[in-house]
């Protein structure tokens, strides 16, 4: 089954590193990157030297994209068969560990401080989350995407 991961409005360069190096670790087909989520290369082809510090080299095995609009991009996969899930805490989402996905799937992640905007989480087919025990009530994005992208695999 493919996996392939969407990062909207990802702040920091050290997540999005992260984040390419775990999804090569664990075999991510693609990675798009929307918003002003910053890219492994600027537009004059420059290494963004803080993703390549962090994701040791997975920038350049991991095939990305960058897309200027998050739903127009989920159109176009939901249209070539891809199942969209929004990684979320939100009313409607079910526990992560309850997801088993038969399909080629998208997975969403979105800012660290704001999430995943209502209008992203609206073209989702469905919404994960990681339930928390402690007092604080979230992950970092690089870590819950560590979570998501090994407990499908």
């Amino acid at each position: 089954m493919e996996v392939a991961v969407l990062l909207h409005n990802i702040r920091s360069t050290h997540n999005v590193g992260s984040i390419f190096r775990t999804a090569d670790a664990a075999g991510v087909s693609r990675i798009y990157l929307t918003g002003y989520t910053p890219t492994p290369s600027d537009r004059f082809g420059r290494v963004q030297k803080d993703i390549a510090k962090t994701a040791l080299g997975a920038e350049k095995f991991v095939p990305w994209e960058h897309a200027l609009s998050p739903t127009r991009l989920i159109s176009k996969l939901k249209k070539e068969g891809w199942n969209i899930i929004g990684v979320e805490q939100d009313a409607r989402a079910r526990n992560y560990r309850t997801c088993k996905p038969k399909r080629k799937t998208l997975f969403v992640f979105g800012n660290e401080v704001d999430g995943i905007s209502k209008t992203l989480l609206k073209k989702c087919d469905a919404i994960v989350e990681i339930p928390m025990r402690g007092k604080k009530e979230s992950l970092n994005v690089s870590v819950a995407a560590g979570i998501i992208l090994f407990s499908v695999r």
